[in-house]
């Protein structure tokens, strides 16, 4: 059985999300496609500082190269509208000091790279793995060539939209240009999440192309 993301714990005020349109239960959980993101408030930190995953194999710590780590068995939620123009996760950026240890973590849960990418951020090379946590990816990235202490992150949440145009006109100037992605057919702009008052780095993606 694969992994899948059931909840990603994020430290923002519900209010903050609703504001940047999305839809927001009562219960304080976003719905996007089959995964929740718990809105648990500023008291928890910054960022995402958790997440709860469905499959994980019996004896399976409370961790995941130090990221916190929950086990769920209920099955995926059903996704809200949202104003924004947001309908599905298409990528959760995972953070890694050490490659060759998340790796290992993630093999001994029964996770196996899906691809490889190397690429730069900034100046510095890195490298892409990704996995596939149900309808949801993980991209890990890391040095190729260095490692360092510390536990790895999750980092940032690519969001798929139904119209990238429609979605940057609602968000305004708090949005990138858009630019062709990596992916062929797909088209990609970063949201200046911390001036609407997110913790979390976030990208709009538009949805792929229908296959010929």
């Amino acid at each position: 059985m694969t992994l899948r993301i059931d909840t990603l714990v994020v430290a923002d005020p519900p209010s903050a999300w609703a504001e940047a349109g999305f839809t927001v239960g009562d219960d304080a959980i976003c719905r996007i496609g089959g995964v929740g993101v718990e809105l648990a408030g500023r008291d928890r930190g910054f960022g995402i500082v958790g997440w709860s995953l469905g499959g994980l194999p019996p004896g399976a710590g409370d961790g995941v190269d130090g990221i916190p780590t929950g086990r769920s068995d209920t099955a995926a939620s059903s996704p809200a509208v949202h104003r924004n123009g947001v309908t599905a996760i298409d990528h959760v950026v995972l953070m890694s000091p050490d490659l060759d240890r998340t790796v290992s973590a993630l093999g001994d849960l029964g996770m196996q790279p899906r691809r490889e990418r190397d690429a730069t951020l900034g100046d510095r090379p890195i490298r892409q793995i990704f996995y596939r946590f149900g309808e949801t990816v993980v991209e890990v990235v890391g040095s190729p060539a260095t490692s360092g202490p510390g536990p790895s992150t999750l980092w940032g949440i690519t969001y798929v939209v139904a119209d990238i145009e429609e979605s940057a006109r609602f968000f305004g100037d708090r949005t990138a240009p858009i630019k062709a992605a990596v992916q062929p057919g797909r088209s990609i702009t970063t949201l200046r999440h911390q001036e609407l008052g997110l913790s979390v780095r976030t990208a709009l993606m538009s949805a792929r192309p229908p296959r010929a």
